[in-house]
């Protein structure tokens, strides 16, 4: 699928300029960047929780998840939290086996910790299919064993359903774990494209080389 091209401008001040952008289906698309480079404000835009300066969807005609950076739990159980996208228990049920809080499907969502609090809110969002899922910071409070496990929950679900994933990441390591294709932000423009080995291994634009030296690639 492909998005158009579009800016967002806040109190006078262009934050994003993007070209048309090319998402695979079935494969993982990781964003990167400084902090400040626009990447939450890209996932708020192709979700279409915020509108483009042109107010009009960047993509349209298809159906999109959306997980925000910061994850919300209702007053309610944990698989409760998690059938609110979808009453199949059956899928709740092996979603919270395979990132281990399946103890937890009882207890109030309110008193989950962080990271058990990120992991029921992925185990939500993955209920249902889509042909565009797009995941902003989905593991950072997650410890490395869950990491690891939401990574591999997440290839799985863009290899079987053939959505095209969006993954926003402040990780290096992650996109370069699982990513197929990777976008670089800079300043709230495109700075590199290109798939992820070619991009993490041997950046062509200076700016990203510097970006990656930074965090030890």
């Amino acid at each position: 699928m492909k998005t158009t091209a579009f800016s967002k401008t806040y109190n006078g001040r262009t934050v994003l300029t993007l070209p048309a952008l090319e998402l695979p289906p079935g494969q993982i698309t990781a964003v990167i960047g400084p902090n400040g480079s626009g990447k939450s404000t890209f996932a708020k835009i192709l979700a279409g929780i915020e509108r483009a300066d042109d107010k009009k969807p960047i993509l349209s005609g298809i159906s999109v998840g959306y997980l925000p950076q910061k994850s919300f739990p209702f007053r309610m159980s944990t698989e409760k939290n998690i059938l609110q996208n979808g009453n199949d228990p059956a899928r709740a049920a092996a979603l919270m086996k395979a990132l281990g809080i399946e103890a937890l499907a009882g207890q109030n969502a309110k008193k989950l910790s962080g990271g058990e609090t990120a992991r029921m809110a992925l185990c939500r969002i993955l209920m249902r299919p889509y042909d565009l899922l797009i995941l902003d910071e989905p593991t950072t409070a997650m410890d490395m064993e869950s990491t690891l496990a939401a990574e591999k929950l997440i290839c799985e679900t863009s290899r079987e359903q053939g959505c095209a994933l969006v993954l926003i990441t402040h990780s290096i390591s992650q996109a370069r774990r699982i990513a197929d294709c990777v976008i670089v932000l800079h300043q709230g423009r495109l700075i590199e494209q290109g798939e992820s080995i070619q991009v993490l291994s041997k950046p062509k634009q200076e700016k990203t080389k510097r970006f990656l030296e930074f965090y030890g690639l």
